[in-house]
């Protein structure tokens, strides 16, 4: 599998799961906008079996190199970005884990028996990214899990998989800036993911970001069906830095906003149930 075909494939898994991503990429191409993906991002837990280093080893292979680490004290996450070494335009990859030592023994024990499941003797993990989720939910765990940290709940149901992409501004014809971006999201009925303000990061800091809050889906647990949050659309508007080339970094700070998007409190609040 080349990285072309990766980015594919994880689009159309993650497009299945948040049908708005899709709409949103149609309206702006129906502008006649030629929509660029920034980058995707990947969530995972710090275990050795399914940690960084281990979902960041088939995009090694395709040419990835490690560019930036940033911790986030609050959510107990850690982070890399990793860049293409040739192709300065292929998305880059922000993959992120939670730091399960630092976290109760009840949910290192929720998170520690569903990984247990996966079948490492015979699971391609060159593919793991595309494999979703490999064990059986149940809604008790998926609470527990969401009290003490939304994001472990979220790789809970969702697994292995594509968290969100996300259009590059700066290439758009039709906008000017982010602003204007998150006005016409908002006039189509889209709702925007409002923690620390729709626009995180400042020109100064280089970057710009927003994003939707997550779909809603139904996912079925042993429990029966229950509605949550899945995934949702960034948007990127990146500044020069003095050397002339655009930043390709990321600010810890925004990201850490940006996290919230797939939070059921968060969700509510947007949507009005709260």
């Amino acid at each position: 599998m080349n990285k072309n075909e990766l980015f594919n494939a994880l689009w159309d898994n993650y497009t299945a799961m948040t049908p708005s991503a899709k709409l949103i990429k149609q309206v702006f191409e129906e502008r006649g906008e030629i929509v660029e993906n920034d980058h995707i991002a990947i969530r995972t837990f710090n275990d050795p079996r399914v940690n960084i280093d281990v979902l960041a080893a088939p995009i090694k292979k395709m040419g990835y190199v490690e560019k930036g680490t940033y911790k986030f004290e609050d959510k107990k996450l850690l982070a890399h970005h990793y860049e293409h070494a040739e192709d300065e335009h292929a998305p880059k990859i922000f993959i992120s884990e939670l730091l399960l030592e630092e976290f109760s023994e009840k949910l290192r024990s929720i998170v520690s028996s569903i990984l247990d499941q996966i079948p490492y003797s015979t699971i391609d993990m060159d593919s793991l990214l595309l494999k979703g989720r490999l064990w059986k939910l149940a809604f008790q765990d998926y609470e527990l899990l969401r009290k003490e940290s939304e994001y472990a709940s979220w790789v809970y149901v969702f697994g292995f998989c594509a968290n969100h992409f996300t259009v590059l501004v700066n290439p758009l014809k039709t906008f000017k800036g982010l602003e204007t971006v998150n006005t016409f999201l908002k006039e189509k009925g889209f709702k925007l993911n409002d923690s620390g303000g729709e626009i995180k990061g400042t020109p100064e800091q280089l970057l710009e970001q927003s994003s939707t809050i997550a779909d809603q889906i139904s996912v079925e647990f042993d429990e029966g069906v229950k509605t949550i949050p899945s995934c949702y659309y960034e948007f990127a508007n990146r500044y020069k830095m003095p050397n002339g080339k655009l930043y390709t970094g990321f600010i810890a700070a925004s990201a850490d906003k940006i996290f919230e998007s797939t939070d059921v409190s968060l969700v509510e609040k947007v949507m009005g149930k709260k």
